[in-house]
């Protein structure tokens, strides 16, 4: 059994993202998270996957591409933090990175494979870490987390815009 974070192994505003997910195991949640994505998005059409829920906001497309690159971003620091690597690593911005991948144009279809993918790389990453890796920590956008940390927060931050494609998207 993982456990789940105490409260110093994540900065306070992770914590939004964090407590979105039950239980102890944040494996399960991000396995079980596969088929909710594509349940939802897999049948839509190409055209209402460019639907924005307000101006100013992300279409579905650039969603599914932000929480791809987001997956690829954390998982990769909480690789380093388990090498037991000590660099700071730096934050990114998330609004740059979605205007940089300019997501519209790439198939609704594709960011699904795409994600599904990514997020088996996550799962593999975790399934062979050594127990003592979990607890290991480090330094990125300014703010310290443990690798557990970094497990439950790919999938509160999943989890998070699955609400909100259900909430505003496709409500």
């Amino acid at each position: 059994m993982i456990g789940r974070p105490e409260r110093h192994e994540a900065a306070e505003f992770h914590w939004n993202y964090i407590n979105q997910v039950e239980g102890d195991d944040p494996l399960a949640a991000l396995l079980n998270q596969l088929p909710q994505f594509e349940e939802l998005l897999g049948e839509l059409s190409e055209e209402r996957s460019l639907h924005r829920y307000a101006p100013g906001k992300w279409s579905i497309r650039e969603s599914m591409s932000h929480v791809t690159d987001t997956e690829r971003i954390f998982a990769g620091r909480a690789l380093w933090f388990a090498r037991g690597l000590n660099d700071p690593l730096p934050s990114f911005d998330q609004d740059v990175s979605v205007a940089g991948a300019d997501a519209d144009r790439v198939r609704l279809a594709d960011h699904l494979e795409d994600f599904r993918q990514v997020r088996l790389s996550t799962l593999t990453l975790y399934r062979n870490l050594p127990p003592d890796a979990w607890m290991r920590s480090g330094t990125a956008s300014g703010k310290s987390f443990t690798v557990r940390a970094m497990a439950f927060l790919l999938a509160g931050h999943a989890e998070h815009h699955l609400t909100l494609f259900h909430e505003k998207y496709l409500a």
